[in-house]
């Protein structure tokens, strides 16, 4: 938590050296220290540190007061079955399966989760081929879900967690796609992946004995590049 880069702020609320000292200063020490974290500064305590219902939260509880654009709704009505189908295929073949193949302690175990990973990917690929948004026509939670991961792939995955047998610069729909969703308001300003490098490549010593950052393809130049995406 230190601001060890510029523009990075103190946690306001502890001024927390690391996640643990969160969860330790809420008396929440039962469970994995993890991220992403919902905090209630009212009630000093942690709500929630589960991506998949923080999203939601964010998406319809805040509209009345702190949400600059209530109107925008990531989990429409109309397409929640679509959402949840995509979401049903996508974190167990690509957001959990990276991680299925990073650390993974057997050949077998590898072997298995690398074919379901490349199958998604595949997957994946072929239905942005012929819509523009992994769950129909509009931008929606399926989404920013899908994209945190596609982000990190090229840069960390294929290095990192050996899921080498598909790269997002090489899948032209995939690559378009991200394009599209980095290039939208907001989210650029989201995503540094100096930093994100530098917390996977540090993290594990396991994995990387003596923490060497790879310098990387600079994929974020390739996500500044223009989408062609509004042509569906």
């Amino acid at each position: 938590f230190p601001s060890t880069y510029d523009g990075n702020e103190p946690d306001p609320i502890f001024n927390a050296k690391s996640v643990r000292d969160i969860y330790e200063n809420v008396y929440d020490t039962d469970g994995k220290y993890t991220v992403p974290i919902l905090f209630d500064k009212k009630l000093g305590t942690i709500v929630s540190n589960e991506s998949s219902e923080i999203i939601r939260m964010l998406n319809s509880e805040f509209n009345d007061e702190l949400a600059k654009k209530p109107d925008l709704d990531l989990y429409p009505e109309d397409m929640r079955d679509e959402i949840d189908t995509v979401n049903d295929f996508v974190y167990p073949g690509m957001n959990n399966c990276v991680y299925r193949c990073g650390f993974a302690t057997t050949q077998a175990a590898y072997d298995e989760a690398i074919e379901e990973l490349t199958t998604t990917f595949d997957r994946i690929e072929a239905i942005l081929e012929k819509q523009r948004y992994i769950a129909g026509d509009r931008l929606t939670e399926a989404d920013i879900r899908l994209f945190v991961t596609l982000l990190r792939f090229d840069e960390v995955y294929i290095v990192y967690f050996k899921t080498n047998t598909r790269s997002v610069a090489n899948s032209p729909a995939i690559l378009n796609y991200c394009r599209e969703i980095y290039q939208t308001e907001g989210v650029k300003e989201t995503v540094d992946m100096e930093q994100i490098k530098a917390h996977y490549f540090c993290s594990h010593p396991s994995l990387n004995k003596y923490s060497i950052i790879p310098k990387g393809p600079d994929f974020i130049k390739l996500l500044d590049q223009p989408h062609g995406r509004d042509t569906f």
